[in-house]
């Protein structure tokens, strides 16, 4: 058999990849927050 591009089945990792661009973005929106939050803290 040969091997036909595109025939893989990527339910896996594009669930994966998902759920790794939303914990970055959760990430980053915590850390901005965090950031913003000590600025206004220190003022």
């Amino acid at each position: 058999m040969e091997y036909e591009h595109g025939s893989m089945d990527v339910t896996t990792q594009e669930k994966t990849f998902h759920g790794f661009i939303r914990t970055a973005i959760w990430g980053a929106a915590i850390a901005i927050g965090v950031l913003i939050f000590l600025a206004l803290a220190n003022a």
